[in-house]
């Protein structure tokens, strides 16, 4: 196991699919273990409110999966946050330049049906996990859209492209939220599993902190887990 520093100095990020909850073939597919959330509410107790989950989600539908959580959350990659109870955007989108991407993406995903259009309020994913040999004309897809609507960047993820908002990553959000009184002088740790993790968890590592992998695959982090009953056992551990 890792060594972690007291979660009373700690600032604790945590990436969600692939982290806290096994990746499903879906992004409706997930299962929520039963002990989570009250292992992520008394890790915010411990950690003094020094604890965030930061996901590719949009922040709404991850606390439509844990209601019983109320503590910060970062959405779209930094694009949305929730705060006392409230999603605001953390980018300025026009309603046509999402919808012209929308549109563009559904026309794809429907002349190939094995790839999964998952909208979010700031942007999109096209899944090829259905059928992985669908990796290149995704990946060439995605990078024509790139180019035709440059308010979005294309990001690979886990079987998987993003085009999410110019401007946005988990580093950045995690740097703003490290000038909070709240998060301000702790330590900070960050764990993912996906390639679109790399960037914080490097962020992590270069203000004294800690990056900790997820599971199998390359990674610039200075230490790995091995699944995400790992990550559980050790946050329940963690004082």
């Amino acid at each position: 196991m890792p060594k972690l520093p007291p979660c009373t100095k700690a600032a604790i990020f945590l990436d969600f699919d692939g982290t806290l909850v096994d990746i499903a073939p879906t992004p409706d597919g997930i299962h929520i273990p039963d002990t989570l959330p009250a292992l992520l509410n008394d890790l915010w107790d411990r950690a003094g409110g020094a604890l965030v989950l930061i996901s590719g989600r949009a922040a709404g539908d991850l606390s439509a999966w844990l209601p019983d959580y109320t503590g910060l959350i970062v959405g779209g990659h930094g694009a949305e946050w929730r705060r006392d109870g409230q999603v605001t955007p953390r980018v300025d989108l026009s309603p046509d330049s999402l919808d012209t991407l929308r549109d563009a993406a559904s026309a794809f995903a429907g002349t190939h049906p094995p790839v999964l259009l998952e909208e979010k309020p700031t942007g999109l994913v096209l899944h090829y996990r259905a059928q992985p040999d669908l990796q290149d004309t995704v990946e060439t897809f995605t990078a024509h859209l790139a180019q035709t609507h440059t308010d979005f960047e294309a990001h690979p993820a886990k079987m998987a492209i993003e085009m999410r908002p110019q401007g946005v990553g988990k580093d950045l959000a995690m740097a703003d939220i490290m000038g909070f009184d709240l998060f301000s002088g702790r330590t900070p740790v960050m764990i993912g599993d996906d390639t679109t993790d790399e960037p914080a968890m490097e962020w992590a590592q270069k203000q004294g902190g800690l990056g900790i992998k997820v599971g199998p695959g390359e990674t610039k982090a200075h230490h790995r887990l091995p699944d995400t009953q790992a990550v559980h056992t050790l946050l329940k551990h963690w004082a």
